[in-house]
């Protein structure tokens, strides 16, 4: 028994000998060319790896750094540099042959810039880009030649286990103009890669604000030509998105919120399908807008066109409670700005649900004022970029109110003519009017309000970026005023109304006085055909012979 103790005891040193000591014998940095090597042929771009080390316990060769350049076109900074690399290796071939038998790669703590250019082209778009001989292609050319050829990276390549854990992903653009948004906690996972077959992958990162992403899918075979075509299929979870500070919008169109997203993600290396469900909770859609009170859904399916860098969304079904409305068009994300052409068209959308949306499209009601009950039907066409985007359509709104405002109140002269209580609320029969909305501000136009207490508004006017209104209404009287503004020869023309102020704090004036005046000008200077001919001579004025 003693003798087997003894035994053990002495195999058991012997190992921890050789631990100690092979690192000793074998000069692992011997093999650092060929590891750069290797890596550079198969990523098509220079990389550089610190001093080697030989771990026994876990079978692997460490570097203290790596270095990995990017494309020469878009920076001449790395495109990923890491603290450390990890490379597992099969031991007894290294130990007894010198032999270099790679088992799986771990990048630890990498830092990764992701760069776009006006053209739609990425700087990853060329790693593993054989034909290039390591060279940048031109982007022009570049665009030309982006297609689903056969890989021609090398098909011996194949690492069984790949991840790069810990990272920060930095994602921006060379013309700089906006500040690049940083992921960090990036951990990327996959297995069986190879450059000539598809591969599982998954992935997650911390979200700028502290959000969650999710990937869960296949890639491959990667495309040698341009790397964004290669094929995918993949599951995608956003968590708690802060709209603001991600690279899906950009930070000068105002648009902010929090959003969650479920859904898929297909690409055939040319027609990229990316569908599911968005929910957006405090969603700001303008500079000037304040959070939206209730959450948006939105149900969306779009076709992207990966060569083009445009697309078509074939499905937008946009739900703020029970108000549905249906988004259709198209996309060009070319260049520094995101272009479009859309259509958006809800019918008898509740108001009461729609209410508390005003605020994130920048609409501002008169001071403690808010819309009641009723519908809203709504078609808007929007055309041009992003930043400069001009809409045009019509509004319809039926049987709704506008309450704690009293209209009657702000042209008391003009209510009292019609002999009817206005209340503290201000109801709507029916609105229509046709609307633009550009930069500059908005106008409506062939406005048509019919308020019950009131009679028919009619006229035009603009609202400014500022929320200032200038605007020229008609009043035909309801009840008992009708019949005065007939009597006096306003006839059908109504009683003009000068709308100013703010939409917070509306302004009415009445030009009754000019009107007044004019009219029974005309008819005290008397005629044939006028029955009030005579009167001039009352205000001391010749009577006509």
């Amino acid at each position: 028994m003693k003798t087997v103790v003894k035994v053990v005891g002495i195999v058991v040193a012997l190992l921890i000998v050789a631990a100690i000591a092979v690192p000793f014998l074998v000069n692992v940095n011997s093999f650092r060319p060929q590891i750069e090597s290797n890596l550079s042929s198969a990523l098509g771009r220079p990389v550089k790896v610190g001093n080697l080390s030989l771990s026994i316990l876990s079978g692997s060769v460490e570097a203290n750094q790596l270095s990995i350049a990017d494309d020469p076109k878009f920076s001449s900074s790395p495109f990923i540099q890491a603290k450390s690399l990890k490379v597992g290796v099969e031991l007894m071939p290294l130990i007894f042959s010198k032999q270099l038998n790679v088992t799986h790669l771990t990048i630890e703590h990498p830092e990764i810039m992701l760069l776009r250019n006006r053209e739609g082209l990425w700087n990853f778009s060329s790693l593993g880009n054989q034909a290039s001989g390591n060279q940048a292609t031109p982007p022009a050319k570049a665009a030309e030649t982006r297609s689903s050829a056969p890989s021609s990276a090398p098909a011996n390549v194949h690492v069984a286990k790949l991840d790069l854990t810990d990272g920060a992903i930095s994602l921006g653009s060379i013309s700089g103009k906006r500040k690049p948004v940083v992921y960090d906690k990036v951990d990327i996972s996959m297995r069986d890669f190879s450059f000539t077959s598809a591969f599982p992958v998954t992935a997650s990162a911390r979200l700028p604000g502290g959000g969650s992403l999710k990937v869960d899918g296949n890639a491959g075979p990667i495309n040698s030509t341009d790397t964004t075509l290669t094929p995918v299929q993949a599951k995608l979870s956003l968590k708690k998105l802060d709209l603001a500070q991600s690279a899906l919008v950009d930070q000068e169109l105002g648009i902010a919120g929090s959003a969650d997203f479920d859904g898929t993600l297909t690409s055939d290396g040319h027609l990229a399908k990316a569908n599911g469900t968005l929910k957006a909770t405090s969603l700001k859609l303008v500079p000037k807008g304040s959070p939206a009170g209730v959450p948006v859904q939105v149900v969306f399916a779009v076709e992207h066109n990966l060569k083009s860098e445009s697309g078509k969304v074939m499905q937008g079904d946009v739900s703020i409670g029970k108000a549905l409305a249906k988004l259709t068009g198209t996309y060009d994300m070319q260049g520094d700005t995101t272009s479009i052409r859309t259509k958006l068209h809800g019918e008898a959308m509740p108001v009461d649900d729609l209410e508390a949306m005003l605020p994130a499209l920048g609409v501002v009601l008169p001071t403690g004022s808010k819309l009641k009950g009723g519908t809203l039907s709504v078609e808007l066409d929007s055309v041009g970029p992003l930043d400069k985007l001009v809409s045009t359509g019509w509004i319809k709104m039926s049987n709704a109110a506008l309450a704690n405002f009293n209209l009657g109140s702000k042209l008391s002269a003009i209510s009292a003519l019609t002999g009817k209580q206005t209340g503290n609320d201000t109801t709507i029969q029916n609105l229509s009017s046709d609307v633009r909305y550009a930069p500059e501000g908005t106008r409506l136009d062939k406005i048509n309000l019919v308020i019950p207490s009131l009679g028919t508004v009619t006229g035009a006017g603009t609202v400014s970026p500022s929320n200032a209104l200038d605007f020229k209404m008609l009043a035909n009287l309801a009840g008992a005023g009708a019949g005065l503004t007939h009597a006096v020869g306003m006839g059908a023309g109504g009683v003009p109304i000068a709308i100013t102020g703010t939409t917070a704090d509306p302004k009415f004036m009445p030009d009754m006085k000019g009107m007044m005046g004019n009219q029974l000008k005309g008819l005290m200077q008397g005629g044939k055909n006028n029955p009030l001919g005579g009167l001039g001579g009352l205000f001391g004025k010749k009577k006509p012979n």
